[in-house]
């Protein structure tokens, strides 16, 4: 069985992709699939969003013009992992107003809004790319094959003010919940146990 560092290159010797073609790599239940893409890197200006809120409003990175963001990158909220990395994330903005904690998936406004009522999350936007294409492409999580095709990898950008990326995370394995605490202090908030 492959590794996922080795399936690049296997992937290339078989003509299944091109040298030149960036994608990111993820395990869903012991199978590996690819990207469209990779993470907008470390430094550089995090692209544009065109996203529907829990309002059935379109939103894009302007509506948090002068905040820094976290955008937490899901398959669906109704899934054990994405529900609970949605909950963790509210729970760790309580008390930080300064920073726009985004959760994206391709799940429909209303579900994210079920889901905020539900847990009564109040720290976390849902956002939903269900009206505009794009974004799965832009941001390097648009899942290319497999079962979960056309849903968003497992992800977490972090933006400063300006919207230079300063903190990235692909997780390879969908199964694994984001590293919540490196997200934070790559803003410089204390997490528990700094």
């Amino acid at each position: 069985m492959l590794t996922l560092p080795q399936l690049p290159r296997y992937l290339q010797r078989r003509g299944g992709i091109q040298p030149d073609v960036a994608m990111a790599i993820f395990k869903y239940e012991n199978v590996i699939y690819r990207t469209a893409g990779e993470l907008p890197a470390i430094g550089s200006y995090a692209p544009d969003v065109s996203l529907v809120n829990t309002k059935l409003q379109d939103v894009s990175l302007a509506n948090w013009t002068g905040m820094r963001k976290v955008i937490n990158i899901f398959v669906s909220i109704d899934t054990d992992v994405c529900a609970k990395s949605v909950i963790e994330f509210d729970r760790y903005a309580e008390g930080v107003d300064d920073v726009a904690m985004l959760m994206v998936s391709y799940d429909l406004p209303f579900a994210h809004g079920r889901f905020m009522k539900q847990h009564d999350l109040r720290n976390v936007i849902g956002l939903s790319a269900i009206r505009h294409a794009g974004f799965g492409e832009n941001y390097g999580v648009q899942i290319m094959d497999g079962p979960l095709a056309g849903m968003f990898a497992r992800a977490v950008v972090v933006m400063d003010e300006n919207n230079t990326v300063v903190h990235h995370e692909h997780i390879e394995d969908i199964s694994t919940e984001p590293d919540y605490a490196a997200a934070l202090r790559a803003l410089g908030i204390k997490v528990d146990g700094d």
